[in-house]
């Protein structure tokens, strides 16, 4: 029969298994987590050739690979203030389902594995397909966000809203 010990480090080696990696990001002075299989590259935010008016969603675009992508800088998607370009700002280049295309944030700042046990439902948020749950890693709190989720939301026209 095996000792206390070694069924203790089994389930432990289990839930190591089970937990997935997560990029964490800062946006807008919340931190985010997206799944890590999902990240191709990091990238300095400088080295982008800015193509769009000011004030637009799509921030430039780059080459990554050989690939040309649009750049989304999510700091003027998820609020109102201008974005301020520091030498902590970072594109995160994303492997999505349907296509490859960076997205500008804050700054990253690590990978940490989270469990399906370790994020929680968001109350209230049920209706918001892209948000997964609130994740608990290291006494911080982590908005988890279904990354092919949220960068396939379409911005709606104003005359097709008011034509509805």
């Amino acid at each position: 029969m095996p000792s206390l010990t070694t069924q203790t480090a089994s389930a432990d080696q289990t839930a190591v298994v089970a937990a997935n990696q997560y990029l964490v990001f800062r946006l807008g002075g919340l931190d985010y987590a997206l799944d890590f299989t999902k990240v191709q590259e990091l990238r300095p935010l400088k080295a982008l050739e800015r193509f769009s008016s000011e004030g637009e969603i799509v921030a430039g675009v780059a080459v990554s690979r050989g690939v040309i992508m649009p750049i989304v800088d999510m700091r003027i998607a998820f609020g109102p203030r201008p974005p301020e370009h520091d030498p902590l700002t970072d594109v995160i280049i994303l492997k999505l389902s349907s296509c490859v295309m960076g997205m500008v944030v804050d700054g990253v700042t690590d990978i940490v594995p989270l469990t399906l046990g370790q994020i929680k439902p968001i109350p209230g948020a049920s209706a918001v397909e892209y948000l997964v749950g609130i994740g608990e890693a290291d006494g911080r709190r982590l908005i988890v966000v279904d990354i092919d989720k949220l960068m396939s939301i379409q911005k709606v026209q104003v005359g097709a809203r008011q034509a509805a």
